[in-house]
């Protein structure tokens, strides 16, 4: 590979690569290289899909996203084997993870399809769908950190082959495939975000939503049936989880989350314990049309796959097609929905943008027009106020009239100054304001109301958000014990009765040194939050140095010098009482400090040449 990138063990192998563990020999850093199967190198199409995964990949650069450093292509018996090189990520896939049966925290799974979604917020915004992501396709590092891998069959959103290959096959994994993209309709962003639904359904509860027989078959129930919320797999999961991942699942893309950042922030609203914005919106219903289309969907075909094995899947599609057009025709004989196929449902525009209520009635098949604008006390301006006719079936094609909301009306806003902080939300609820109260230290009585934003007097909508300044007491403190503590002790014993401590006084005492023994305001007493406590603090004892020329002194001038720096001196038992008696040792050794005062054990020995060491001798102390 160009002289520079040398291969060593196998990482992996897909259906269309190899990937090898590498070094970058000119810039010395490990790095991850596929390589295009050797026996696809004559396929135009994989040539292209390799190719493709480079270009797309590498115009991408986000610490969520496998990076690529490098391409080229390596000629072998005359053949042209392209390679990329990419970043090595130190980790595991996450479908190594579901394959070990372990099963995550749901905290855990939203906070990996978080990632994921940072990741697909980057390549939407440039434009790129990845249009296969699954368990496989994304890793998970040591430090836990998400990196979505892949884009061997990403597109350009504005790419006019986004729903097909020039072999009209369909792409992207079976259990993680949009409905759109089974029945070889147009992907865009929100085709990644129902993969990602599928994918989190499977960290969640350990299954995809949809399990068959056959690709086809798994195929079919995405375009077809609903699937099960994760807690009748998993019932500890809450409703909120279950709103999310239904709506990442909607057939209609109009009804899933319209981007990757709007997912992400329902997920994190649910990790923080905030509501989500997503209220149980099911999948939406698959048309008759859809149906049929899923007819028209070639089976992938695996390169150098027997033809024969192509026609039995054909004709899985067939029977799959005909199973489903026989129940069609059974409702539309025998009424078994009891409505008219040329009518239609209306479904409710209140609350939704003009935009959004748009593509609802697109997919309704249904228009929508504005026939007048009002303010509406619960409905934000630019919101749908009212529909006529507000729900029922209609004809196919049918207008529905809306009515957009110009705010909610503006009422004047009463003076609450001076009330008590009750009587005051009370008068302002019952005009239909929202009470926010913030209190603070005050000479006035607690409770009563300081300020008001906005003023008494002007006026605001209704709903809209009254704030009120509350007058409170001074916050009181207990004063605790601080005697027998350190001086960092008695601070954080402060510290945590929301006191501080003040200045430090020095003091002689019996006590050990550096412990209180005395407090400027004493225990219990209640007293002003953040008040500070001057503490007496026992003065550390006076040292000295033993002298470091003891050893081999006579007992007679080891005495006279030790005696000299106030030290008391003992003889250890059984050392040599005699004047002229050498210093042999020592307690404590010469050098080290000893407070004042305090006593040195000599050992001796006579000059003589006889020696004994022991315990201190009490008899033998001198003054």
């Amino acid at each position: 590979m160009s002289g520079r990138y040398e291969l060593s063990r196998l990482l992996g192998r897909g259906g269309m690569a190899d990937v090898y563990f590498a070094h970058d020999t000119r810039l010395g850093r490990t790095v991850a290289v596929k390589t295009l199967r050797a026996d696809l190198a004559h396929d135009p199409t994989s040539q292209a899909r390799f190719r493709r995964e480079a270009q797309s990949a590498a115009s991408l650069n986000h610490p969520s996203i496998g990076a690529v450093y490098d391409t080229g292509e390596d000629w072998i018996e005359g053949v042209s084997i392209p390679y990329i090189v990419m970043e090595y990520v130190d980790g595991s896939t996450l479908s190594d993870l579901l394959r070990s049966g372990r099963k995550l925290l749901p905290s855990a799974a939203l906070e990996m399809t978080v990632g994921i979604l940072q990741a697909l917020e980057y390549s939407h915004r440039a434009g790129i769908v990845h249009r296969d992501i699954k368990p496989a396709n994304v890793m998970l590092t040591r430090e836990g950190q998400v990196k979505v891998m892949d884009f061997g069959i990403a597109r350009a959103m504005d790419d006019p082959s986004m729903a097909m290959t020039q072999t009209g096959m369909v792409m992207g994994t079976a259990q993680y495939l949009p409905p759109e993209q089974a029945l070889g309709r147009q992907a865009d962003a929100r085709s990644d975000l129902y993969s990602t639904g599928c994918l989190l359904y499977e960290l969640l509860v350990v299954r995809p939503p949809f399990i068959g027989e056959s690709p086809v078959a798994v195929a079919y129930q995405h375009v077809q049936e609903e699937p099960q919320p994760p807690s009748v797999y998993d019932p500890g999961l809450t409703p909120e989880i279950d709103a999310i991942v239904l709506r990442a699942l909607a057939k209609d893309p109009a009804y899933r989350y319209q981007s990757a950042d709007e997912m992400r922030a329902d997920i994190e609203a649910c990790l923080d314990g905030r509501a989500v914005a997503a209220a149980g919106i099911g999948a939406a219903a698959v048309t008759d049309n859809a149906t049929v289309k899923l007819a028209a969907v070639d089976p992938p075909e695996e390169p150098g796959q027997p033809k024969g094995r192509k026609s039995k899947v054909l004709l899985v599609v067939a029977a799959v097609v005909v199973i489903v057009g026989a129940v069609l025709m059974g409702r539309l004989l025998f009424g078994g929905n009891g409505t008219d196929a040329s009518e239609v449902s209306v479904p409710s525009f209140v609350g939704q943008t003009l935009k959004d209520a748009r593509k609802m009635a697109d997919n309704a098949d249904l228009t929508v027009s504005v026939t007048a604008s009002k303010p509406c006390a619960d409905q934000s301006k630019g919101h749908v106020c009212s529909q006529s006719p507000a729900s029922g079936e209609v004809k196919k094609g049918s207008a529905v009239s809306l009515v957009m909301s110009t705010g909610a009306p503006k009422v004047k806003v009463p003076d609450v100054t001076d009330k008590d902080e009750d009587a005051a939300t009370s008068l302002l609820e019952d005009k239909g304001f929202d009470v926010k109260s913030t209190h603070v230290v005050s000479g006035k009585d607690p409770g009563t109301v300081l300020s008001q934003d906005p003023e008494g007097g002007t006026k605001a909508e209704k709903g809209s958000t009254i704030t009120l300044k509350v007058a409170k007491a001074a916050d009181k403190s207990t004063v605790p014990d601080l005697t027998g503590l350190t001086v960092s002790q008695a601070k954080k014993r402060l510290e945590d009765n929301d006191l501080v401590l003040g200045s430090t006084t020095d003091v002689d005492s019996s006590a050990t040194a550096g412990t209180v023994v005395g407090q400027s305001i004493q225990p219990d007493k209640k007293v002003k939050t953040g008040t500070a406590v001057d503490v007496d603090v026992v003065k550390a004892a006076a040292t000295v140095q033993v002298p470091s020329d003891l050893i081999g002194m006579t007992l007679t001038n080891a005495r006279t010098a030790l005696n000299d720096l106030g030290l008391q001196v003992a003889l250890a038992s059984g050392s040599s009482a005699e004047s002229d008696a050498l210093v042999t040792a020592s307690n404590p050794t010469p050098g080290s400090d000893v407070a004042s005062g305090g006593t040195v054990t000599l050992t001796t020995q006579s000059q003589s040449g006889d020696s004994s060491t022991g315990t201190p001798s009490p008899s033998a102390s001198t003054g």
